[in-house]
C-alpha cells in the first residue's frame, strides 16, 4: 500500500455509505481483545491502514488499541490520547498516530494540528471518536464497532470500507 491510498482530498470526504465486507464477532473476555490484537498486527495491509474504533464510552475501544500496540511491539507507557488529541508511537519500519477525536470541536483544529499531513504519509492511524472528524478524514479501511454486553462480552462488527480494508477482512483467520 502506498501513500496515495490516503491522499485523496480529506475535507469533505463523507466515507462508503455501505461497507465492502463484514465480519461479526464476540469477545467473550479481555483475551480475546488481546487475541484478535494479535491477529490483527499481523495483516500486512495494516502497516498502512485508517482503522476507526466507534463504540459508547467504556466499549474497550482504548484497551483495544493498547493490545494492538503491544501486539505490534509499542514498548513503554502507552496514554490514551483524550487531551492530546494524537499520541504517537513508532516501532521498526512503522509509525502508528492514535487519534481520540472526542474533544475535537472545530475544524480549524484539525488543520492548525497537522493532521492532514498525517494522514496523507504512510502508517497506521487508529481513530477513536472517528464520528467527530468524519468529514476530514478519508474513509476508513476498517471501522471497528464495539458494543458491549455486560462487564467481559463484547459485540463486534468489522466493516471494510476500502478495497484495502476488504482485503484483510478476506484474509482474516476463522
Amino acid at each position: 500500500m502506498t501513500a496515495a491510498h490516503h491522499t485523496p482530498a480529506i475535507v469533505g470526504s463523507t466515507g462508503s455509505p455501505q461497507p465492502l465486507a463484514t465480519r461479526q464477532l464476540l469477545w467473550a473476555s479481555e483475551e480475546d481483545t488481546a487475541r484478535f490484537a494479535a491477529q490483527l498486527a499481523q495483516q500486512p495491509q495494516l502497516h498502512d491502514a485508517y482503522l476507526t474504533l466507534h463504540g459508547d464510552l467504556g466499549a474497550g475501544k482504548t484497551t483495544l488499541v493498547r493490545h494492538l500496540l503491544r501486539a505490534l511491539g509499542v514498548q513503554g507507557r502507552i496514554k490514551s490520547p483524550t487531551y492530546a488529541v494524537v499520541e504517537p508511537h513508532e516501532v521498526p519500519g512503522l509509525a502508528i498516530w492514535h487519534f481520540d477525536f472526542y474533544r475535537l470541536e472545530d475544524p480549524r483544529e484539525w488543520e492548525d494540528a497537522g493532521f492532514r499531513d498525517i494522514f496523507a504519509s504512510p502508517g497506521l492511524k487508529l481513530a477513536e471518536w472517528p464520528e467527530k472528524a468524519a468529514a476530514l478524514t478519508p474513509p476508513a479501511d476498517i471501522a471497528i464497532h464495539i458494543e458491549a454486553i455486560d462487564e467481559t462480552q463484547r459485540s463486534v462488527m468489522l466493516a471494510a470500507h476500502t478495497p484495502a480494508g476488504r482485503d484483510m477482512l478476506a484474509t482474516w483467520p476463522a
